[in-house]
């Protein structure tokens, strides 16, 4: 015959549970991305809000007659003078706002460890920039796919990208190209046809980052290119773009523009205002 064994009587996880100090993380906010292009652009500092880009008129090849040689003939040196757009495009900064609430009762009781307000307002400024880049992408006005002439379009060959495809893009762009730009599908597309081929991309560091390059131009990701018009594309397959961009404005390339010295600045183009707390006690 087998005893019955003893039952225990003892404090069980479930009670002491209750008094137990928790480990906590601060809000993880899973839709952020590490938006690489707004890391990688230029940023120029405007006063006014207005951006002028001045071109010249392109005539002939060079936008000047001028005299080369030494022929003792010739007498006479071309005249004139380099004409400019008389009306050039203008660039009128957008803003992009948001109010937050909080209930000062909640911030005073549960203040700790983390700041209840300043979390809200580090996760409504992470929104805020994610909306940002998106815009300088999308755009309707401004954004990157709605100002690319018609002349730098290009089709791939065969549907996914091809080496042949960025090699295309690379001659439309070649003077000092910074970086392509696409979807991180597109990204693993294109690396898989070139593995394919045999010729697998290299990889770069950036900013701490590891990314796959063509012709040492690094393919950058972003979920900001969509794919059939989805930032998550449900299916295996779709159609995207892929930007190659020229960076900086020396170079005449792309930049980014941002209002300086805005009223409570906190970053780059942040401004951060408390606009008061009601009688019922809630903080905007």
């Amino acid at each position: 015959m087998t005893a019955n064994p003893p039952k225990l009587n003892a404090l069980s996880p479930q009670t002491a549970y209750q008094l137990a100090d928790i480990s906590k993380t601060r809000p993880q906010y899973g839709a952020l991305t590490p938006r690489w292009l707004t890391r990688l652009l230029e940023f120029k500092a405007l006063n006014s809000g207005i951006y002028r880009v001045n071109k010249v008129l392109e005539e002939g090849d060079t936008p000047l007659d001028v005299l080369c040689g030494q022929d003792p003939d010739t007498v006479e040196i071309p005249q004139g003078y380099v004409p400019y757009e008389p009306k050039p495009r203008e660039y009128i900064l957008n803003s992009i706002s948001a109010i937050i609430n909080v209930d000062t009762k909640v911030s005073d009781v549960y203040s700790s460890p983390y700041d209840q307000t300043a979390e809200q307002l580090a996760l409504a400024i992470e929104s805020l920039r994610e909306r940002q880049e998106s815009q300088i992408i999308n755009n309707d006005d401004y954004g990157l796919l709605k100002n690319v002439a018609e002349s730098q379009r290009i089709k791939t060959r065969n549907g996914s990208p091809t080496p042949d495809d960025l090699d295309e893009l690379l001659s439309k762009v070649w003077k000092e190209p910074s970086f392509f730009l696409a979807h991180p599908r597109a990204v693993a597309a294109f690396a898989r046809e070139a593995t394919r081929r045999g010729v697998p991309p290299a990889t770069v560091n950036i900013l701490g980052g590891v990314f796959i390059a063509w012709r040492g131009v690094p393919l950058i990701p972003t979920d900001k290119l969509f794919v059939d018009g989805l930032k998550y594309p449900k299916g295996p397959t779709g159609k995207t773009n892929i930007l190659l961009i020229r960076t900086g404005e020396a170079r005449r390339g792309v930049v980014g523009l941002y209002q300086a010295n805005l009223p409570g600045d906190q970053s780059r183009g942040l401004s951060l205002r408390l606009r008061g707390v009601i009688d019922l006690g809630l903080a905007t």
